[in-house]
């Protein structure tokens, strides 16, 4: 299993993303959609739809599951050779350490060029706030955040996933991820169906995310940040994010970059706060992108490296 890991993670690096319509999470998306349309005809009430969303769920992660894994063994039958790089491609598809770093860095090219419409154009691909007003700094810390937090649930969860279960458990935890993309915001709509994919996701981040911050720390003494304000930063402020396991990632980078994340957000128009983290030393610039990104990348390695040597020696 360890060769097929290094691997996948050697092509995603490479080859970045797959093609959209063939992504498994595409799949899964329209997977998704499909149940809850079935769900909703047969459940009306709150009470119905929240034991909808418990099977919406279920259905998704456990058919995700079965359907990779029955992929995995057939094409094992049919040629070992082939099995190999159907168990590779597969673990490719889970993992987001090129394309995350890519759409930072086009983000932070197009700031350095002055280009800010399209740096804010490009940022409205990836974070779900209002981008069309934004300036400079507040899209450098949309930015910074973004790459923060999607180092736990694009890196570091599907990784130790795979290291645990290969292929068919990272897929699965690809499923409860986009799950909670999907269905699991807190809004009118979602309320009552998305509650249980919105608890499972923190659940399933909850043991990942405490990793990879560990993991952040140590990538953050490699290129020489402050891991001692980091360290002192996360064990302040993690707790101030409304998720579980975002403030961790997100006061790490922080703490170490020695600049202060959080603040005002607007979403359709609506503006929200979220509690700030860190000391602002400094203004926010475009040059902590860069440095995000080179955390983020420092820290796949750091955990590829580390699960590789433990799977060896189990």
């Amino acid at each position: 299993m360890s060769i097929i890991i290094l691997l996948a993670f050697l092509l995603d690096m490479i080859l970045g993303d797959p093609v959209r319509p063939t992504h498994p999470v595409v799949i899964i998306g329209k997977l998704i959609d499909s149940f809850e349309k079935n769900l909703r005809k047969l459940f009306k009430t709150p009470r119905c739809l929240k034991t909808a969303g418990v099977i919406l769920w279920f259905a998704t992660v456990l058919l995700v599951y079965i359907a990779t894994y029955c992929i995995i063994k057939i094409t094992y039958k049919f040629n070992p050779w082939f099995g190999y790089v159907t168990g590779i491609w597969l673990t490719y598809t889970t993992l987001s350490v090129r394309n995350l770093a890519d759409e930072a860095m086009g983000i932070y090219h197009e700031i350095r060029k002055s280009n800010i419409g399209s740096a804010r154009k490009r940022l409205s691909f990836i974070v779900g706030r209002d981008t069309a007003d934004m300036p400079v700094n507040e899209i450098c810390r949309a930015t910074i955040e973004t790459v923060a937090e999607n180092t736990i649930d694009g890196i570091i969860s599907p990784l130790l996933y795979a290291f645990i279960g290969g292929a068919p458990l990272a897929m699965a935890y690809k499923a409860v991820n986009t799950l909670d993309s999907m269905v699991g915001y807190k809004n009118e709509k979602y309320e009552f169906l998305g509650w249980f994919s919105a608890h499972m996701d923190d659940l399933a981040n909850f043991i990942p995310a405490r990793i990879g911050g560990i993991l952040m720390l140590m990538a953050a003494t490699v290129i020489r940040l402050d891991i001692k304000r980091g360290i002192k930063t996360v064990l302040a402020d993690a707790k101030k994010h409304k998720s579980p396991n975002s403030g961790i990632p997100e006061a790490i980078t922080a703490g170490v970059l020695g600049i202060r994340l959080g603040g005002w957000n607007s979403y359709g128009g609506e503006m929200s706060f979220r509690e700030y983290m860190g000391e602002k030393l400094r203004e926010i610039e475009a040059e902590d992108i860069k440095t995000t990104v080179k955390l983020s990348l420092i820290t796949a390695i750091i955990a590829l490296i580390i699960g590789e040597i433990i799977l060896d020696i189990i």
